[in-house]
């Protein structure tokens, strides 16, 4: 069996690295072509060295294509990964640092809020140059399978705009399914679960242990939980007034309802800084910025550690090389996957990309029914939905007043700011962004004449609620470890310096 699957943004280290093992551990794939393209052609090197490492020490005979140009690697492949970070941390620390300024205190900004926004923006506009590449280049049945975030938005503009059947794919579902697992004593394998609505945003809505049922009782053994009574505050206030479990972290969450974050004195309240993912300040931006650090210092000492091995045991939890497995040899395989809702949950609009249980055999991948979520649920849902339906219209369009009305719609944007500050800080953000943001060219002029005019809000100089300082390399050395833990969980998504043209 062969066939030729492509990673574009395959410079993200560790999370290439798993993928790749998690799909040449499957049998039958023991010849297949591989191709990763970055366009930063010192991590490329970097990175196939190392998965090159890994395949000859697992006896297979593959010879990793490399390229920093896409087209080349694209050329005839039936599959596509997707991890790229439009901007790298330089447009990602304007996410967060910018909207800091009006009071919009963030934890991640990858998904929705002032910086998922903004996210958007510049990875629509490379998505869609991207797909019209696989259009040109790659097989006539060819399945892009997105990692990037914001995951929904991206996806979104794919399907819609370009061209290529797309589908988004996420950890989170199988993260929350541990915690449920967890709280009541069980294994993953014993609690049966139907989670559904959006990216970041998906409900456990069933849980089940034998037949048993699992819901209602949620809310009393997560709050008895030692660790997760702590770290999981924000997700138990919403289980508490909602009545189900979401599936995001607690610093993911606290960014997407207009809450948890919306004042200052009360953000400690509901974080916890034992881990960035508990609602720090900026936290993602601080891991990526140590973990790219670490990298780029630690990298002959990844040579030096065991190699992955391609065995069932290891094999992540990742759903792309479950569905590709499914698609090539029949297996039957159940995830929860991101696609156009098209019915699949009655009370969210046809168009969004929703996030539901799926199942991938030979014939393709299938959605069942959901139906209604519930409507608390659905109603949280639909308040993101709209923010993203304006912010992919705004990105495939260069329409910067739909982009200030989806800074608007968002919940805590809205909560925090009123329009005259939305409308300056979407200034300063096209302005800071300009590089990556080709579709905005007039909308930039203007913003530019707006803010070298002066008369401007006052803003404010802060660092935050709950901000960390960034590790040195020489403090993360210290617990070798922790600091090849923390790369690994900051780099989906690689840093792209700049727009590849």
């Amino acid at each position: 069996m062969s066939f030729k699957v492509a990673f574009i943004g395959a410079g993200s280290i560790g999370f290439t690295r798993g993928l790749l093992r998690d799909l040449l551990t499957v049998p039958e794939f023991n010849n297949i072509e591989i191709a990763f393209c970055d366009i930063n052609q010192h991590n490329l090197d970097m990175v196939t060295e190392l998965c090159q490492r890994d395949i000859r020490e697992n006896g297979l005979n593959i010879q990793i294509q490399r390229s920093t140009d896409r087209r080349e690697a694209l050329k005839d492949a039936k599959y596509v990964l997707c991890t790229i970070r439009v901007g790298g941390l330089e447009a990602f620390a304007t996410d967060v640092d910018i909207p800091l300024k009006y009071g919009v205190d963030q934890c991640v900004g990858d998904t929705l809020c002032a910086g998922g926004i903004m996210y958007g923006q510049r990875g629509i506009a490379e998505m869609l140059d991207i797909c019209k590449d696989i259009r040109e280049q790659s097989a006539p049945d060819v399945l892009l399978l997105n990692y990037s975030n914001p995951m929904a938005m991206l996806t979104w503009a794919c399907n819609t705009y370009g061209g290529v059947r797309t589908i988004g794919l996420c950890h989170g579902v199988q993260h929350g399914h541990h915690q449920i697992a967890e709280v009541y004593g069980l294994k993953k394998s014993e609690v049966d679960i139907v989670c559904a609505g959006i990216n970041h945003q998906t409900w456990y809505i069933q849980a089940s242990h034998k037949g048993r049922d699992l819901t209602g009782d949620l809310l009393e053994a997560f709050e008895k939980h030692p660790e997760y009574s702590r770290t999981e505050k924000v997700r138990i206030d919403m289980l508490r007034r909602f009545g189900y479990y979401s599936t995001e972290s607690n610093g993911h969450l606290s960014e997407y309802v207009p809450w948890y974050r919306k004042r200052p004195e009360e953000i400690n309240d509901w974080i916890d800084l034992g881990s960035w993912i508990n609602g720090e300040t900026g936290g993602y931006l601080r891991v990526c910025t140590e973990g790219r650090n670490w990298f780029e210092t630690d990298f002959p000492n990844w040579l030096k550690d065991e190699p992955m091995q391609y065995i069932a045991e290891k094999r992540g939890e990742e759903h792309g090389s479950y569905i590709i497995e499914g698609l090539e040899t029949g297996r039957v395989y159940r995830g929860h996957f991101n696609t156009v809702n098209n019915g699949v949950i009655s009370n969210l609009p046809d168009d969004a990309i929703i996030e539901a249980p799926g199942y991938v055999d030979r014939n393709g991948i299938s959605m069942p029914h959901v139906g209604d979520l519930p409507l608390g649920s659905a109603a949280v849902c639909n308040v993101s939905i709209s923010v993203q339906r304006l912010a992919v219209e705004a990105a495939v369009h260069g329409d910067d007043k739909l982009l200030r009305q989806a800074f608007m719609m968002d919940p805590l944007v809205g909560a925090v700011c009123n329009p005259k500050e939305i409308w300056q800080m979407v200034d300063e953000m096209l302005v800071a962004q300009a590089q990556w943001l080709p579709q905005y060219g007039e909308a930039i002029t203007a913003a530019e004449a707006r803010l070298a005019a002066g008369d401007l809000i006052p803003t404010k100089t802060t660092k935050g609620a709950a901000r960390l300082k960034v590790k040195t390399v020489e403090e993360m050395q210290q617990d070798r470890d922790a600091a090849n833990k923390n790369a690994g969980e900051s780099d989906k998504g690689k840093d792209r310096e700049k727009v590849q043209q």
